[in-house]
């Protein structure tokens, strides 16, 4: 099942991934202070993912295509892993938009 898992990282702030039915991590999140700002960022990945123009489709310094979801005010709510090639990163735009509605909020903190 796909789900959101909510953790703490080692600076003590939370984070999320969204999590793929196969267990991948297709989503992540930047550090929240508080948890409600985690939930919050969640629910805005929910919004947001089935609008194509708040995927920001970019290549990292060694040439790895990634792409970094942004919220309607422009600030990046969930960046990729790195991908192999431009069109497995198109998959993986599509495993957000189809996995990111209905998923579920698994708390491990």
């Amino acid at each position: 099942m796909q789900k959101f898992e909510i953790y703490t990282d080692k600076g003590g702030e939370f984070r999320f991934r969204l999590k793929a039915t196969n267990g991948q991590n297709i989503l992540a999140s930047e550090g929240y202070k508080a948890k409600t700002g985690c939930t919050n960022g969640i629910e805005s990945v929910k919004q947001n993912s089935q609008d194509d123009s708040k995927y920001e489709r970019l290549e990292s310094k060694n040439g790895s295509p990634y792409f970094n979801l942004k919220a309607s005010n422009g600030q990046v709510i969930g960046t990729s892993e790195m991908y192999s090639s431009k069109s497995a990163m198109e998959t993986g735009i599509a495993s957000v938009k189809k996995n990111a509605p209905g998923a579920i909020i698994d708390d491990l903190t």
